[in-house]
């Protein structure tokens, strides 16, 4: 399992809601792996595609992808959107898919990011819904809930919701300087492997629920393995371990 099975049918809605152009430059933001980034420079074919995520090891693995299948004009960085020092005013387009949620200043990255964008150019970006509109987030949250021992311990669970609410977007674009946001309802689902037991490896593999987790002494984490393992199995089908999910796709321009 990986997180490019995880969202395999979600590139199909965020990319054409880019709508990269032939000669157009695109800022990927949060690349992960570089999956987003390839599929956009094959769009940008007379242009070019820059990936920056915070991870190195995602970028190695970037790197590599992109040289195995002998893309051109793609590069990817490591670094913070928030604070990275991007080319000013270079792109056409900044794109995201779940990579812009977890800013600890949320308007200081916008403004770096919309600083990298030529003026009226864009931002397109695919972020989560509310966790209580997502499936996935409400059973494991169910799941887990006896283990929380306070709300603060809870906390991270939700930093992937920080982009959910239309108006506290609205307001953080627009002190950014982007203008004429827009939301688009999207229902893609998630992919959480072929087996219980794969599904089971990879939730338990998420930070928030790996937090959990090493809290816990060795029967209380196998406890609550378990009752993971029993919400996973009543998801499980022939096709393998899927929920309900549901996302935004949030478009912008630079003003």
């Amino acid at each position: 399992m990986n997180y490019e099975l995880e969202l395999q049918f979600h590139n199909r809605v965020l990319l054409p809601a880019c709508a990269i152009a032939r000669h157009e430059h695109v800022l990927d933001i949060g690349c992960g792996t570089g999956q987003t980034t390839r599929a956009a420079v094959q769009l940008a074919a007379a242009g070019s595609a820059l990936g920056v995520d915070a991870w190195e090891s995602m970028i190695a693995r970037a790197r590599e992808l992109a040289a195995a299948e002998g893309l051109r004009n793609i590069r990817f960085e490591q670094g913070d959107a928030q604070v990275h020092g991007f080319q000013p005013q270079h792109f056409d387009i900044a794109m995201s898919r779940y990579g812009t949620m977890f800013f600890k200043d949320p308007i200081a990255a916008f403004r770096n990011i919309r600083d990298a964008v030529r003026p009226g150019g864009r931002l397109v970006m695919m972020v989560w819904q509310a966790h209580e509109s997502n499936e996935w987030s409400v059973a494991i949250h169910e799941a887990l809930a006896p283990y929380w021992p306070s709300s603060s311990a809870a906390s991270d669970t939700f930093e992937h919701f920080s982009l959910s609410d239309p108006d506290t977007v609205e307001r953080i674009l627009s002190a950014s300087g982007f203008a004429g946001a827009r939301f688009s309802n999207v229902s893609e689902p998630v992919y959480y492997g072929a087996s219980v037991e794969a599904a089971v490896e990879w939730v338990r593999g998420f930070r928030y629920v790996r937090n959990i987790l090493q809290r816990l002494d060795a029967a209380a984490a196998t406890h609550a393995l378990e009752r993971l393992r029993q919400m996973l199995t009543k998801h499980a089908s022939e096709r393998g371990v899927w929920f309900d999910a549901r996302e935004w796709i949030v478009t912008a321009e630079r003003v």
